[in-house]
């Protein structure tokens, strides 16, 4: 997101409201664990629609700014699937809605190392709250907990417009319980370069890239080898600035980001995602 590197200096609360929606697949040349089953290619179909709490606190003057944020999400999915079922191929097609796991940011720790160079340190956790289970191939949780240790950049030219962000991080899983499933270690890194105009509109790009780092575990990822997976992204975005009549800023912005390459990762050129976010005191 624009500004991502940026805790405001001052106690403020921010609302983030976004939707998501992603149309994507794996080939049914490749088999795809899923539901502690495999699966001859996989598709699918989401609607994700997160909703996100931030409150900066009352720190006091000084180069370190504190906040925490909350994100609970609804998700809409619609999944496609090939499974080996007593040695025969049975197409199996699955709908589900619901809460999705929360995700919740206990920490953000911003330095502001100079008016046009800011830095912020998180560390985020997915919880599994979302409803799972093993007889279903369309579910609205992981059914792991995920923590997310990352740093995020941001680095401005008033004079010119332009702005670059940056956010880079690594997602830790713990085993799926019910499938015995273990996902390695991802690095994930975006960046986006954005150029603002006086009329409070802005055009970029961004690109991001998911690195898994190791093989995953348990007995469907050895038949599958690890199941190591990575993909690139990139697209563009646009963006509006504004301001309430209460002078509260309000932030829009639209991307479409489709896959470059990947690996073992669900992949397509029908991913979107808008987003509305305003700051107030």
């Amino acid at each position: 997101m624009p500004n991502v590197g940026v805790v405001p200096p001052e106690p403020v609360w921010l609302v983030n409201v976004g939707e998501i929606y992603a149309d994507v697949s794996i080939g049914a040349d490749h088999q795809v664990p899923i539901d502690g089953q495999l699966s001859l290619g996989l598709s699918a179909k989401m609607s994700i629609t997160p909703v996100t709490l931030l409150r900066v606190w009352d720190t006091g003057p000084g180069r370190w700014n504190f906040a925490s944020s909350i994100t609970p999400s609804y998700l809409w999915t619609k999944v496609g699937a090939t499974l080996a079922v007593g040695g025969i191929e049975t197409a199996e097609q699955q709908s589900a809605s619901n809460l999705f796991d929360l995700y919740f940011t206990p920490l953000i720790a911003g330095y502001h190392v100079s008016e046009t160079e800011n830095i912020a340190l998180s560390f985020n956790v997915w919880a599994p709250t979302g409803k799972y289970s093993t007889s279903n191939i369309a579910n609205t949780s992981l059914n792991n907990w995920t923590f997310i240790p990352q740093v995020a950049y941001t680095k401005l030219w008033p004079e010119s417009g332009f702005e670059i962000d940056a956010v880079m991080g690594v997602q830790f899983y713990t085993r799926n319980t019910a499938t015995n499933y273990q996902n390695a270690p991802l690095f994930t890194l975006d960046v986006l370069g954005l150029k603002r105009f006086g009329s409070g509109m802005g055009v970029g790009l961004v690109a991001g890239t998911v690195q898994q780092l190791g093989n995953d575990s348990g007995p469907l990822a050895e038949k599958l080898n690890g199941f190591v997976g990575s993909d690139w992204t990139v697209g563009p975005v646009l963006t509006y600035d504004t301001k309430l009549a209460g002078m509260a800023p309000l932030s829009f912005s639209i991307r479409w980001i489709p896959t470059v390459s990947g690996r073992n990762r669900l992949e397509g050129n029908s991913t979107v995602m808008a987003t509305a976010t305003l700051i107030f005191k």
